[in-house]
């Protein structure tokens, strides 16, 4: 049976349990509702802890870079990084390739609340993996990242 047409909302079968993006919004809602707590009880809120584990990453790192890779609207973030300034997390200055790009660096205090993060945030991802397999986890970014492929070839239009 292919379950892609219960998936196409185009169609008279479809089916919301089997549209891939209610699916993933679902998850993305329950993993955030568990972590959430898990974040404030360090003194964080969701959108901080992505920026900081994207500097985890990479740091310095542009406003934009981090918003592209956080999904978040740059508006936001440049807000969103302004209140981590203010609160010692991280560290703005200009690029000195092009000063109207503000380069943020993780703080002192903003790698130990990463590694806060990372404490409280791991054990989630350990249950949320459970049963998967190595192979099946590689599959499942595959596919995620192909889903992901096909939209940058479509035409709106």
């Amino acid at each position: 049976m292919d379950n892609r047409i219960y998936g196409d909302p185009g169609t008279p079968a479809f089916r919301v349990e089997k549209y891939p993006f209610y699916l993933l919004n679902r998850l993305v809602g329950r993993y955030n509702g568990i972590i959430e707590p898990r974040l404030r009880a360090i003194g964080l809120d969701i959108p901080n802890w992505r920026v900081l584990m994207i500097l985890g990453e990479a740091s310095p790192r542009g406003v934009r870079d981090i918003a592209d890779a956080a999904v978040i609207p740059l508006s936001t973030m440049t807000r969103i990084v302004q209140r981590m300034a203010a609160a010692g997390l991280v560290a703005c200055e200009p690029s000195r390739e092009d000063a109207r790009v503000t380069m943020v660096t993780l703080s002192p205090l903003g790698e130990d609340k990463l590694a806060e993060a990372r404490a409280a945030t791991s054990p989630v991802y350990a249950a949320i993996t459970r049963g998967l397999s190595a192979r099946d986890f590689d599959r499942l970014i595959g596919l995620l990242d192909q889903l992901h492929l096909n939209l940058d070839g479509f035409d709106p239009s």
